[in-house]
């Protein structure tokens, strides 16, 4: 049986591209289709979430998930991952060095927002480094036409920042959570403040003007609210 992407609970953002909002932390996840390959932007917040959000991602790709990109290493953003058994997983150069030798700061985080132990435990007991660590650009061919390039657009929110753009039509830009909507950005100890607002100038020059960002939490928005969140950003830290 067919289902639709709106049956799923997911948002269409271009032919061929959408994004979720997942419950609890509001963190969004994307997909991509290609032809015979599918890309999940960011794995969800444990084991049991991954499992459902790859099971819907396939479900609407039609085939199995064969790419993963984390956009930032944060719980509800990466303990999903291990989910994705056999994808080829990106992130940001340095994730690994995170999961491996930050894992208890990791799990005190999640534990902190809400996330049970046993769960933050079992998802960081098989949590393991990208096999592709992004220190520029990568240009990925999903077939059928369809490519997109994963960015390292960071430092900002965190040290370790990654962007997905999406061609078309209308660019989609993936900008995790270096861009929010649904409240202010957080900046939390692993924030690098004095160069957030230069990577949305990056987030900026890859989508151009029409094209549509899919923030890390909240509502898909334009160019001029990136602007305007870039601008708050620099006001906030007090840089350029």
């Amino acid at each position: 049986m067919t289902v639709t992407w709106e049956e799923l609970g997911w948002e269409r953002v271009a032919s061929g591209v959408g994004r979720r909002r997942l419950p609890r932390w509001d963190c969004t996840a994307g997909l991509v289709v290609g032809r015979g390959a599918a890309l999940v932007v960011d794995a969800g917040s444990g084991l049991g979430e991954g499992a459902r959000l790859r099971a819907q991602a396939e479900a609407l790709a039609h085939h199995r998930v064969t790419h993963l990109a984390l956009t930032h290493p944060h719980f509800d953003h990466v303990l999903g991952a291990p989910a994705f058994a056999g994808a080829e997983v990106f992130g940001a150069v340095g994730v690994g060095a995170v999961f491996a030798h930050e894992a208890g700061e990791l799990r005190a985080d999640a534990i902190r927002c809400g996330l049970e132990a046993a769960a933050a435990d079992e998802a960081l007991d098989v949590l393991t480094a990208p096999r592709h660590e992004v220190s520029g650009e990568w240009t990925l061919d999903l077939g059928g036409g369809v490519q997109v390039l994963i960015a390292n657009v960071g430092p900002g929110h965190t040290a370790h920042d990654l962007a997905v753009l999406v061609p078309g039509d209308r660019e989609v830009v993936f900008c995790g959570d270096l861009l929010e909507e649904s409240g202010e950005p957080q900046a939390g100890p692993d924030a690098v403040p004095a160069r957030w607002p230069a990577a949305l100038d990056r987030l900026l020059a890859l989508g151009g003007e029409d094209a549509r960002y899919v923030p890390g939490h909240g509502a898909v928005v334009d160019a001029a609210f990136v602007r305007r969140q870039r601008d708050e950003l620099a006001a906030r830290f007090g840089v350029s």
